[in-house]
């Protein structure tokens, strides 16, 4: 177990939530970039192999992300033929979101990554232990505000 820094003593399971994430982030970074992909354009392309052809807007709430990053990972994933962006034929303000063919053909690559996170991510936990973790991050997740309570910047 790594040495907590004293001043995240308070928060030893925040700390332990940080070192894991930051673990899992980098690794799969790894499998990624063999993939020419960035983190978090998985992500992207997840979401339009379930439903190609949605709105930035869409994509945008469906990932969690800010405009500027789904934006610019859209437009790196576009030049890197993965994708289009064209404006619908409703609304010309609205941006829809489409699959190129080298874009669905990654359903199975990014399947397969996938995959081999689960399988390090839980290499040393049992069944139950790793059923529990999940249950206990969803619970996490939903119990953290979307915004920090007033006054808690200063």
């Amino acid at each position: 177990m790594p040495r907590i820094p004293t001043t995240a003593g308070g928060g030893p399971m925040s700390y332990a939530i940080f070192q894991l994430a930051r673990a899992h982030r980098a690794y799969a970074a790894t499998l990624l970039r063999e993939m020419d992909l960035h983190p978090g354009q998985e992500l992207l392309l997840m979401q339009l192999f379930d439903r190609d052809g949605q709105s930035q807007s869409e994509l945008i709430e469906s990932v969690g992300l800010d405009h500027s990053t789904v934006s610019k990972s859209l437009g790196r994933m576009q030049d890197a033929g993965l994708l289009v962006r064209e404006p619908s034929a409703h609304d010309r303000r609205v941006m829809l979101v489409h699959l190129t063919d080298k874009g669905r053909a990654m359903r199975e690559p990014i399947a397969t990554l996938w995959q081999t996170l689960e399988k390090a991510s839980t290499r040393n936990l049992s069944e139950h232990q790793a059923q529990a973790f999940v249950d206990t991050a969803y619970a996490i997740t939903e119990a953290i505000p979307s915004r920090p309570p007033q006054g808690a910047r200063k």
